[in-house]
């Protein structure tokens, strides 16, 4: 499943072709996705303009002249296609898989009033899309536990320190938790945990103090986690399986892993020697080196 580089840098192909530009026409090709679609989806659609498109999460929220926000979540294979008005086609993202090939697989088209189209395709129909009023937004079933944002100014070593003291649960495990951070995935987990030097299997309290302030290992958790999201958002996010960029390129940050996907190989921190191992921890695989992570 695409994570929040991944999800991010889809939001940045699509936003220059839709925001500031309405719906012309929706094509509707089916009720449902993961879910079904809201009552009169395409009607409720046409006409409206885009006035923002934001993240949340994984989510991309596209915010309408009308208070409405049209929600779209990715799942596990969908992406977007455009065509532009000027005939040529691009990808917001690029995908190791070859796509499924149109229109079996492309359920939903977004035609803008400059004559280009955006393309919904998702063949295993995992992703799924909502209508939600704006000022309902954080009251939704889809947000309102969720945690804070990963890059946003909120997210410091302090306020991660205050949740996490006296938490027995492993560090990965606390990470993982969307209603502390929103938007952690697998990846960048195990990329961040690596970057701080902490072990996924050590009890997430003991890197605050007893009374929750933060501590050397906080301070380095919570860098590692912003420059590995930053870093993997400049480099276009990380191709696995079926993640594309708008552009239809393939995102390059897999090249960087310092930890994921390298079972067995030397640890690549200078002087540490040790080699990069692989656990399962609550049916995740966990990639670590046992030597420099405690």
């Amino acid at each position: 499943m695409p994570e929040l580089p991944e999800v991010e840098t889809v939001r940045r192909g699509l936003a220059p072709i839709l925001v500031g530009h309405r719906f012309a026409a929706v094509e509707q090709r089916r009720k449902d996705l993961r879910f079904p679609l809201p009552a009169h989806f395409a009607k409720r659609l046409e006409g409206r303009g885009i006035e923002a498109l934001d993240r949340r999460a994984k989510y991309l929220l596209a915010r309408l002249d009308d208070g409405e926000v049209l929600v779209m979540h990715l799942g596990m294979s969908g992406r977007f296609k455009v065509d532009h008005a000027n005939g040529a086609e691009s990808a917001p993202g690029s995908f190791a898989q070859k796509a499924a090939e149109a229109p079996k697989h492309e359920h939903i088209v977004f035609h803008l009033d400059d004559g280009s189209a955006v393309r919904y395709t998702d063949a295993r129909r995992f992703g799924y899309m909502d209508l939600i009023p704006a000022d309902s937004l954080d009251t939704h079933p889809l947000f309102i536990g969720l945690g804070v944002e990963p890059l946003s100014k909120d997210f410091t070593p302090a306020w991660l320190a205050g949740k996490l003291k006296g938490k027995k649960t492993s560090i990965k495990a606390a990470l993982f938790d969307q209603r502390l951070i929103a938007g952690l995935g697998n990846i960048y987990v195990c990329e961040a945990l690596f970057r701080a030097r902490i072990s996924p299997f050590r009890s997430a309290g003991t890197i605050a103090t007893k009374t929750g302030k933060a501590t050397a290992k906080t301070i380095a958790l919570v860098a590692g986690i912003k420059a590995v999201l930053e870093q993997a958002i400049e480099a276009g996010g990380s191709s696995l399986r079926d993640h594309a960029r708008t552009d239809g390129t393939l995102g390059r940050f897999q090249h960087r892993f310092k930890v994921y996907g390298r079972t067995g190989k030397p640890c690549s921190r200078k002087g540490c020697g040790g080699t990069v191992a692989r656990a399962v921890q609550n049916g995740r695989s966990s990639f670590y080196c046992p030597t420099c992570q405690r």
